[in-house]
């Protein structure tokens, strides 16, 4: 038995509605998408109808994006060098109180699977963090409702519950709000989750830590089913078990260790040699058109791994919604990697069952009997306490004009740090068609990485992508690509922007960067993403923003202008 958690307002249904067809555009999944959510549609068409002259101005975007999507499949995104051009963009995420980050829905296994732990010895001390004030919230106890307001997003801007909330407002069953409405506050607060840490924030990343970790090598200590997976993507390349883990880890920048760790407590597939009665197409019960199969499965709990963590970090994240709508305020004094573990299993456990999988001799016990302490290897700090980016140039012939088709957004997917920029080249290549511009290096720095359209570049010269500085130039075509092990100096040819790799829909360079494996948001206020004295500031929404230097300042669009050109001196 399965239980489906539903999305609390019908604005998230419409943003998953488009989601879903940005990233799964082939012929079969749509029909498959339209049999599994016939009746979300239905309530959307609905919700236009009713509300259709008083919300026009604020959806035709994503009317016009929806209309161009149905009408060309192949590719989402057209010419970034039309005006006419679409967003091809991932759904906003919203990094402000009044529009939280939000995940989906899902089913959820009705079962939990016992395990058995063996006796082990731990070692390895948690560090102290420092301890973040508890229930801070704001002291007004009356909140008068304003337009893109959630009964949920209010309820968690002011740690109470939902029930709370709707009791003390006597609210309708539908939790309608209406615009200038006041809402009394109650003062009983969420209870606390737990505060017992789980893992170091190195344990989280794909950094120092995991040097020397071979995944093949590990997983052939045990008669793993995991090793008898095979499977193949949608651009027909075909992983085994440890690539699967490997490419995850790799580009979600998640420990390996811990995905594996993951993958054991929701499946038994690493320590068992069957599949048992775990479903193979969604074998973490993240069951949604798209997510068949390992690969992607993982793909969506490195993703969560990754909200938990950078949302925690960033201070967006101060609430656990468990899946059977029961809510808990993180506990003050735990780390970001413990943060993110919870985070993870708050989408796959009840209030009945979490506890006891967070607590002490829960989830860390199974990391402890398949890797030893985690806290054995804790790299610390993982970041400086001043961090300081290398210096950059353009990543291209300063000759050229190039468009800012993209302000900060995911370095990988939607949970990480909005790590991301995206630049759109100059010859005005048609839809996913490889354009002949090269893309340079914008720095002098060893290529650690260069596979399936992403290129890594390494600057602090131990040839390692878990240490140090590193940037990521992404939709990199296979052709005349930078090989692996070679040193580049800035101006270097690195290769042509695509559509390869990932998820993109119009050629483009995506760019971004980590260190110690940590994404570092290009708005980062100490250390922002810093392109010749051009920086990068964020407009508070995913995609938004602008590059500024001196007076000087460029927007950042979907398509090409004047607006967005960058227009460098020689």
């Amino acid at each position: 038995m399965r239980l489906w958690i539903t999305h609390v307002n019908n604005r998230e249904i419409l943003s998953d509605y488009f989601e879903w067809y940005l990233y799964n555009y082939t012929l079969s999944t749509t029909v498959e998408y339209y049999l599994m959510n016939y009746k979300q549609t239905l309530i959307a068409v609905n919700l236009f109808q009713k509300k259709l002259s008083i919300i026009y101005e604020e959806y035709r975007p994503l009317i016009v994006f929806f209309l161009m999507v149905l009408a060309s499949i192949a590719c989402v995104r057209q010419d970034v060098g039309k005006l006419e051009g679409i967003d091809g963009r991932v759904t906003p995420v919203g990094n402000v109180a009044d529009n939280p980050r939000v995940l989906p829905g899902t089913y959820m296994p009705g079962e939990v699977r016992e395990i058995v732990y063996s006796t082990v010895v731990v070692s390895g001390t948690p560090t102290p963090d420092a301890t973040r004030p508890a229930q801070v919230v704001p002291a007004v106890k009356n909140y008068v409702v304003k337009s893109g307001d959630t009964l949920s997003a209010i309820a968690r801007m002011y740690k109470v519950s939902v029930q709370a909330l709707r009791e003390a407002n006597s609210l309708p069953a539908n939790d309608m709000l209406v615009l200038g409405q006041s809402l009394e506050i109650p003062d009983n607060y969420l209870p606390l989750g737990s505060n017992h840490k789980l893992i170091p924030d190195s344990e989280l990343v794909y950094g120092p830590g995991q040097i020397g970790f071979d995944i093949t090598e590990y997983l052939n200590k045990w008669d793993s089913y995991l090793n008898t997976v095979s499977e193949t993507d949608h651009r027909g390349i075909t992983r085994n078990g440890a690539e699967i883990v490997k490419y995850v880890s790799e580009n979600y920048s998640v420990n390996p260790r811990l995905l594996i760790a993951i993958l054991e407590q929701q499946t038994g597939w690493v320590m068992g040699s069957s599949a048992g009665d775990v479903s193979l197409t969604y074998p973490f019960g993240y069951v949604r058109s798209g997510y068949k199969g390992l690969l992607r499965q993982l793909s969506w709990a490195a993703d969560t791994l990754n909200y938990g963590f950078y949302g925690w970090r960033d201070d967006t994240l101060q609430v656990l919604d468990l899946i059977d709508g029961s809510q808990l305020a993180i506990a003050p004094g735990i780390n970001a990697g413990t943060v993110a573990v919870q985070f993870y299993f708050s989408k796959m456990y009840s209030a009945d069952v979490w506890p006891n999988i967070v607590g002490e001799s829960g989830f860390d016990r199974l990391y402890t009997e398949m890797f030893g302490s985690a806290f054995g290897y804790a790299y610390e700090p993982l970041l400086p306490a001043y961090l300081e980016q290398p210096d950059l140039q353009w990543p291209w012939d300063r000759n050229e004009v190039w468009y800012f088709t993209g302000g900060p957004h995911g370095g990988w997917d939607s949970g990480s740090a909005w790590a991301g920029i995206d630049f759109g080249p100059p010859d005005g290549a048609s839809g996913c068609q490889v354009s002949q511009a090269w893309i340079r290096a914008s720095a002098d720095g060893q290529i650690v990485r260069s596979s399936e359209g992403a290129v890594v570049q390494d600057f602090d010269g131990d040839g390692y992508e878990q240490t140090g500085w590193n940037l990521l130039y992404m939709h990199i075509h296979y052709d005349d690509r930078v090989q692996v092990g070679k040193t580049l100096k800035t101006g270097d040819l690195i290769g042509h922007p695509s559509c390869e790799g990932g998820y993109s829909s119009a050629t483009h360079l995506h760019f971004a960067r980590k260190y110690n494996g940590v994404w570092i948001a290009a708005d980062d206020p100490e250390v922002p993403f810093n392109l010749d004295g051009w920086k990068v500031v964020s407009a508070r929404r995913e995609y938004d923003g602008w590059l500024t230097k001196d007076d000087k300042w460029i927007e950042a669009l979907y398509y090409s202008s004047s607006i967005n050109s960058v227009i460098l001196s020689p």
